[in-house]
């Protein structure tokens, strides 16, 4: 039976999703709490042949990616809100940052002891739009949650993050 793990052959089960981070300007960004997923789409680009009419040939044709939405609680980190205003500032179109609106950012899956498993690099993100505050309600008993969805212009896996080995020492927090 083939196995998805080589390091911890012993190892069954995949990683989970609650274990992970992200990193941008060389620093992991505090409290992110949930990422939305990675995704891709190919159009498909259909024709015909002339003498073959009853059949479609497909092939593909451009390449998009989804924006990714990345939440945390409030705190008084400002950095969502300091990367969302490089766009759009409250100061108007004078005060956006034409040379670093854009970032590359690194998404990094954690086993559950904390080793980087899997590492993602997001190129030519951008800040599409931000939550500063969300509904709030007295009778609520939740965290104030604050988002930025992030556009990109492509992601790829680090195939040079290889599988950690579980029975390492645990990282230094961090």
């Amino acid at each position: 039976m083939a196995k998805g793990f080589v390091v911890n052959a012993h190892r069954t089960d995949p990683y989970k999703a609650f274990k992970f981070r992200v990193v941008w300007d060389g620093r992991v960004v505090m409290g992110v709490s949930k990422v939305s997923a990675l995704k891709r789409t190919t159009e498909v680009v259909t024709h015909r042949d002339g003498g073959d009419n009853s059949t479609d040939h497909k092939s593909p044709g451009r390449t998009s990616y989804e924006g990714v939405t990345m939440e945390r609680g409030i705190t008084h980190d400002h950095e969502f809100e300091a990367w969302a205003n490089k766009v759009h500032s409250p100061a108007g179109d004078p005060a956006m940052d034409l040379v670093g609106y854009k970032k590359n950012l690194v998404l990094e899956v954690l086993n559950e002891r904390g080793h980087v498993a899997m590492r993602y690099a997001l190129y030519n993100c951008w800040v599409s739009e931000f939550t500063a505050l969300p509904d709030l309600d007295a009778n609520a008993n939740a965290v104030a949650i604050e988002s930025i969805k992030i556009e990109m212009e492509g992601w790829e896996r680090d195939v040079d993050t290889k599988e950690p080995d579980e029975a390492g020492a645990v990282p230094a927090a961090g």
